[in-house]
């Protein structure tokens, strides 16, 4: 078969991936010279510990194993396997992590309590005063800026992968083909379009009730910390934002530990990772009301990086970059991702919002397999 894939980020990439696997001819399209949207705008977290009962979870570990082996053969992508702490500094986070471990699941995630010691001889950069961390095994990360494109060089070395930058699809013509704004033609026996946030324009003509919404966020990236950042991490925050915490504790924990204003205002967690040179990805915020802004707010970049410099125990190295980012989520939030078929041979997929860059490579196996590819 001749697949046409639309558009380069982690979304598409993986839906690509999965094509050229299964033996198939694929023609990759992306409107900018280099996919520059959410996809490399995130931490690069394939992030398990935290998904929903069910679907969501057995999507998430079934990309995780994916990622693991897609990053064995493509070594750039920068997979490791460093899990996560979500460090915990008052008894009420403390009770939200000991409830977790009660999960009937709480294995499949790789959770574990660590006490302070514990915590610092799984992590040494943690120096800060903390009551210990919810450990999850499962959780990994890669390098966001450079796995499309080290995908796309593995892929390019089987001869039957063609990467079209600077190519915006205008129109769907038929069941099968495509035209780009260069006026040229693809055609091939199966399209998908993996949008992204691009949700105006011929995805507003093909899909007018598309159940999706737009989120923005706000990260930065330090220089290098100077020692090693062994794990990803959390903050308690993080409970109040992931489905899995759920319960109880995490009631009494919204109730005698609400978040500061600022973090109230932006919707924030802080989840930091290190990046290959040495340096922390840091964020996040969430905005949900359209219009969003054109410009960033400095009163979350100040707020997520004096926790961080709590938990480290020391100032932070200098900030080297922040941006903001925007990514597509289904509006039903219990939703993996909105997959549809618009027509015959025509499939649109997107709205992972937040786990895109952790179930992507799932997600494509799944699309593959419904459109018996």
């Amino acid at each position: 078969m001749r697949v046409i894939v639309v558009g380069a980020g982690v979304l598409g990439s993986m839906h690509a991936w999965q094509a050229v696997e299964r033996g198939h001819e694929v023609v990759h399209l992306e409107r900018e010279a280099e996919a520059r949207g959410a996809s490399v705008r995130n931490f690069g977290l394939v992030w398990v510990s935290g998904r929903a009962a069910g679907e969501e979870l057995d999507t998430a570990l079934r990309a995780r194993e994916l990622w693991e082996r897609i990053g064995a053969r493509v070594p750039d992508i920068g997979f490791r396997a460093n899990g996560s702490l979500t460090a915990v500094r008052t008894e009420a986070e403390l009770a939200v992590a000991e409830q977790a471990l009660k999960l009937p699941d709480a294995d499949e995630r790789g959770y574990r309590l660590l006490d302070p010691q514990e915590t610092r001889a799984a992590n040494p950069a943690l120096r800060g005063k903390l009551l210990g961390a919810l450990w999850c095994a499962r959780d990994a990360a890669v390098e966001p800026r450079v796995a499309q494109p080290a995908l796309r060089a593995a892929l390019s070395a089987g001869g039957r992968y063609t990467f079209l930058p600077g190519r915006e699809v205008r129109e769907v013509i038929g069941d099968r083909a495509v035209r780009d704004d260069h006026g040229d033609v693809h055609t091939g026996d199966l399209v998908i379009l993996c949008i992204g946030a691009w949700t105006g324009g011929l995805v507003r003509e093909l899909a007018p009730e598309l159940p999706v919404r737009r989120v923005r966020l706000q990260m930065m990236q330090t220089d290098p910390l100077g020692e090693p950042l062994t794990t990803s991490v959390a903050d308690g925050d993080s409970f109040r934002y992931y489905p899995a915490f759920a319960g109880s504790a995490l009631e009494r924990l919204r109730d005698v530990q609400p978040q500061p204003p600022v973090a109230t205002e932006h919707k924030m967690q802080l989840l930091m990772v290190q990046r290959q040179d040495g340096g922390l990805t840091i964020g996040d915020t969430h905005e949900y009301e359209h219009p969003f802004s054109f410009d960033v707010d400095e009163a979350p970049y100040e707020h997520l990086a004096a926790v961080a410099s709590e938990l480290l125990g020391r100032p932070l190295p200098r900030i080297r970059r922040r941006w903001a980012g925007v990514y597509a989520q289904c509006t039903d939030t219990t939703r993996v991702v909105h997959r549809e078929q618009l027509r015959d041979g025509v499939w649109l997929v997107t709205g992972p919002g937040g786990r895109g860059m952790t179930c992507s490579p799932a997600i494509a196996e799944t699309t593959a397999e419904l459109a018996n590819l």
